[in-house]
């Protein structure tokens, strides 16, 4: 006998009797699941079984219940015990208020014996079909485990961009359960993935709405004549005693249009309900300054105060909040209590002296990861995770050039030294600003204290901790750390890989074999993952783009440099600058000004299915001037090329003024049409477009402000002509744009008449110089 579920976007179909269940969605031409199949793999003694093949249901129920998404249309099964104990409570649910089909699966030892769960089958889909017949264009977008990993789309004849450096950097770059292929068209993904059709412009996404209970996998087969699509939970090996209970965080599936103007919306904001999370209640978005990417390891108490005077004496002009501290105060990471000699007094005197000039402090911390010649690790090995054989986990290459090992998060004198770490650091010490890196190092595979902890449990164990220890009014910024077991207790998290002052990456200025890694430390790989999680910011926490490295000492070009700032501010994420600020020129810091105050806006990837690496970003503002587009086109290749800025490729029809902010050249497209430019290589055309109006007065945008319209604070326009005021932090100068339908009479800066240029028809030009406000009247 059949059971159904059904709604305006799906029909849910469980044959108990053949162990199976389909997924219908409603859209003619969308992929659809039929004929499901879930498993458990577990190890009872020296025996490996598979349970859930043959479902023996003991019980099935229909009803209503609530979840922090709405009310649900629930159907649950369960099974009595197979040969090694364990009997089966599976669980499917349609969404009533969003379009979301729900299941989870919890196993239950009713038998003698403990027994190891390995991996929990929530979906083997060996053929995801599409209604309509025909080619389809394959494409799938994988998610990376942790902060720094690869995300993007790949087509079927794409390979899966992994690390090549193995045991030097597989254990911070690999979720251990989830497949890293190496054939085209073979992918991985953690925690949630998205499988659809080029051609018809239609997905599924399937995924978990948290990661409190496992890490979750997918794996993906882009193979004719149909695709494959598996998804389990990773058991690791956890320990289920009898009478307890093993249950899996909520599976989710989602079919949606990628063209939509929020394709991952709809899970993203699923997430974030399930963990608790209020888009309102985060924090202000960080800006201010680093030390790490410019003085690295061997900086110093003094480097760190002659920032501050820098940056307390670019206040007016740059008003940046922070000042945070990274690595190399500490003798050895995992002696967070001994300090360098170029830290005399320790970490509170620098806070006070930080609070003092009107910063807020903020301190790096790895509490997680353990340097092999740290005190900790020679004294408290017991501490440690250790694998089968007793030797010391790998958590990679790094620091002194060692091998490092990571915290046992489940051993109870391990987790009360993180604690006391943070709690020293915040309440102690001062610092109410943390960065928090190399979490992952919680959450690798290894023999834990307690053997009934699965690795995604302890590391939010781990994490709930240190949230406990710093309290709720610290910030804290997730760094190198898996993203499901972070939701809800981090402020900020790093959603790409480290930047650094290459386009491609390089160690001790070796290109080969680092060029082609795809989450080392460089701006190319910076960029990549500040797009594609663009749909995270301001739902599940603020992100964080990595900085902005200004100073022109650096191997990146000024393009480069451009196409960092564009990326950092379309992103709507925090903003952090990282040179020696008393030694940059006014131009370089004339780009970090430009940045500020922050957009702080999510922002549109229209391209984010059809390129690996997409080329265009849209952003729509709006503000008493009216509404415009920003949007930017990047150009990826190793060569200038002329590149055409067509609205349509961004979603856009009409006729727009075009506004280019790096050149400042002002244009009039047509509708259809395009702007033409050469662009460097890597660099990128970030424009202003805005609807023309003609017979109406418009403002088309500055030099001042990156965003080209936010610098307005009120706009009048009327029979008496224009009254516009314009703050800027500071003292500042630059250009405005204006399209006027008649000659003016005249212009005005603070009253005072000022001179214009005709640049084209209707399109006039001012210089402005400003202390904090102006008003611009235009007669």
């Amino acid at each position: 006998m059949s059971h159904f579920l059904e709604n305006q976007k799906y029909q849910f179909v469980l044959h108990p009797d053949e162990a199976v269940w389909s997924l219908f969605p409603a859209a003619g031409n969308a992929p659809f699941l039929e004929a499901v199949r879930m498993g458990v793999w577990y190890r009872s003694g020296k025996t490996r079984r598979r349970g859930l093949e043959f479902w023996k249901v003991c019980e099935i129920t229909n009803g209503e219940t609530d979840s922090p998404h709405g009310p649900l249309q629930q159907i649950s099964l369960s099974t009595e015990p197979d040969a090694g104990g364990l009997a089966y409570h599976l669980h499917f649910a349609l969404v009533r208020e969003h379009p979301l089909f729900l299941w989870k699966l919890e196993v239950e030892n009713q038998g003698r014996r403990p027994v190891l769960i390995d991996r929990l089958d929530m979906l083997n889909a060996p053929q995801v079909r599409f209604s309509t017949p025909g080619v389809r264009d394959l494409a799938f977008f994988s998610n990376g485990w942790q902060s720094w990993n690869f995300t993007g789309t790949y087509g079927a004849g794409d390979r899966f961009r992994r690390t090549k450096l193995g045991p030097l950097s597989e254990p911070m770059r690999i979720n251990a359960g989830t497949p890293h292929p190496q054939d085209a068209g073979h992918f991985g993904s953690d925690m949630f993935a998205v499988l659809g059709s080029r051609r018809d412009r239609q997905a599924l996404l399937a995924g978990f709405l948290a990661q409190r209970e496992h890490f979750g996998s997918l794996e993906c087969y882009l193979y004719p004549p149909y695709p494959s699509l598996y998804m389990w939970a990773n058991g690791d090996g956890a320990l289920l005693h009898p009478g307890s209970r093993m249950s899996t965080d909520w599976a989710c599936a989602v079919v949606f249009d990628v063209d939509t103007a929020d394709p991952l919306g709809t899970y993203v904001e699923a997430v974030a309900r399930e963990n608790g999370i209020s888009p309102s209640a985060l924090p202000a978005i960080p800006t201010g300054w680093t030390s790490w990417y410019h003085y690295y390891s061997k900086v110093s108490a003094e480097d760190i105060r002659r920032n501050l005077q820098a940056a307390a004496a670019l206040q007016p002009e740059i008003p940046l909040k922070l000042i945070q501290i990274d690595d190399g105060f500490e003798t050895a990471v995992g002696d967070w209590f001994s300090f360098k000699p170029s830290f005399p007094q320790g970490m509170a005197p620098l806070a006070a002296e930080i609070r003092q000039a009107g910063f807020t402090p903020g301190l790096w911390l790895a509490p997680f990861i353990v340097e092999p010649k740290s005190r900790l690790a020679k004294e408290r090995r017991q501490w440690l995770l250790h694998d089968d054989n007793g030797r010391l986990v790998n958590a990679g290459f790094g620091f002194s050039g060692g091998l490092t090992s990571g915290l046992d998060l489940t051993h109870p004198d391990a987790l009360a030294y993180a604690q006391e770490v943070m709690h020293t650091a915040v309440h102690k010490w001062g610092y109410p600003f943390l960065k928090l890196d190399f979490l992952y190092a919680g959450a690798l595979p290894g023999r834990r204290h307690d053997p009934t902890f699965t690795r995604a449990k302890a590391l939010r164990r781990g994490l709930n901790a240190l949230r406990q220890a710093a309290g709720e009014e610290t910030f804290l910024l997730g760094c190198g750390c898996p993203l499901g077991p972070a939701l809800g207790l981090v402020d900020a998290m790093r959603i790409s890989s480290d930047v650094s002052g290459r386009w491609e990456p390089s160690y001790w200025g070796i290109a080969f074999p680092f060029k082609s890694e795809p989450d080392f430390p460089a701006a190319r790989n910076a960029v990549q993952n500040s797009l594609t999680r663009a749909p995270l910011h301001r739902r599940w926490w603020i992100n964080d783009p990595d900085v902005l490295i200004l100073r022109p000492e650096t191997r990146l070009t000024l393009a480069e440099v451009q196409t960092l700032a564009a990326v950092i501010a379309l992103s709507g994420g925090a903003l952090l600058i990282s040179d020696d600020l008393a030694r940059l020129p006014p131009e370089r810091l004339r780009i970090a000004r430009q940045m500020l105050p922050l957009i702080g806006k999510r922002p549109e990837i229209p391209d984010w299915f059809d390129r690996t690496t997409p080329q265009h970003v849209r952003l729509d503002l709006e503000n008493k001037t009216g509404a415009w587009h920003l949007v930017s086109l990047f150009n990826w290749a190793d060569r200038e090329q002329v590149m055409k800025l067509q609205p349509a490729a961004f979603g856009l029809i009409g006729r727009f003024m075009c506004r280019e902010f790096w050149s400042g050249r002002t244009v009039l497209i047509e509708e259809g049409g395009y702007y033409e430019a050469r662009v460097p290589p890597h660099g990128n055309l970030l424009a202003a477009l805005r609807p023309l109006n003609e017979g109406q007065p418009q403002y088309l945008g500055s030099s001042l402000h990156i965003s080209q319209g936010l610098e307005i604070a009120s706009w009048e326009s009327g029979p008496q002509g224009i009254r516009a005021l314009i703050e800027r932090p500071g003292e500042d100068a630059g250009q405005v744009d204006l399209y006027l339908p008649a000659i003016p009479r005249e212009i005005r800066l603070n009253r005072i008449a000022i001179p214009w240029a005709v640049c084209g028809h209707g399109h006039y030009r001012v210089q402005v110089k400003i202390a904090g406000k102006a008003l611009l009247e235009i007669r």
